[in-house]
């Protein structure tokens, strides 16, 4: 985990697009617009509820919705680009020893600094670089989330993607969304199943700090 910024960080949006453009069928809960994530509060940089990426991932990620359309799921995206800002949000958060009002819903059995140590948070994230997705599968049968025996942002080991504490269909689920992720360029990480970076992301050492606004893109 890196621990200092570096001092490549722009705001030109010039490589990114809104997501849905890209990719329709998509269904979007952009978590840190809301109130409802680990800290409690809209995360800075947020100014609308869209996903935003780069334009290789998007197409990668088209691929991906595209795969899994004709086996009845739908993607669904709970965060993309997330402007260094945001993440400085979340470092600053780390540092308020008082504020654990969220705790009982995403990190019940961690002290808040342990996230950053065991790399749940990162004080320097991929997402922005832009090519970085949070996402799960939405049954459109159900119109519901696939079961993946975990919640987005549960900071636990309940949510390493090779967790074998859960039901053999909940990592069934994690595995044929993993799959597929691989199959069309991204690569996981070991501590949450939902989170996959493009492999050859554009921008692989370039940290971006323009708003998260579709607005903003089409200036």
């Amino acid at each position: 985990m890196k621990t200092e910024y570096r001092n490549d960080v722009t705001m030109d949006p010039s490589g990114f697009v809104v997501l849905a453009d890209y990719v329709p069928h998509i269904v979007q809960e952009i978590r840190y617009y809301s109130s409802y994530n680990f800290i409690g509060e809209r995360i800075d940089g947020y100014e609308e509820p869209c996903a935003l990426l780069t334009i290789e991932a998007a197409r990668a990620l088209k691929s991906v919705s595209s795969e899994m359309l004709v086996q009845g799921y739908r993607l669904k995206i709970f965060d993309a680009y997330r402007p260094a800002c945001a993440v400085k949000h979340f470092v600053l958060w780390g540092i308020e020893d008082q504020d654990v009002r969220m705790k009982p819903y995403f990190y019940p059995d961690l002290q808040k600094q342990e996230l950053f140590a065991l790399g749940y948070i990162a004080k320097q994230s991929s997402h922005s670089r832009g090519s970085t997705v949070d996402l799960t599968l939405l049954d459109m049968k159900t119109g519901k989330e696939v079961d993946m025996g975990s919640p987005f942002d549960l900071f636990s080991e309940v949510s390493h993607p090779d967790y074998k504490g859960i039901t053999d269909e909940q990592f069934k689920n994690r595995m044929a969304l993993q799959r597929v992720m691989v199959r069309n360029g991204f690569v996981p990480i070991d501590c949450e199943w939902w989170h996959f970076t493009l492999k050859n992301e554009p921008y692989p050492d370039t940290y971006f700090n323009f708003p998260v606004s579709s607005e903003y893109l089409r200036r």
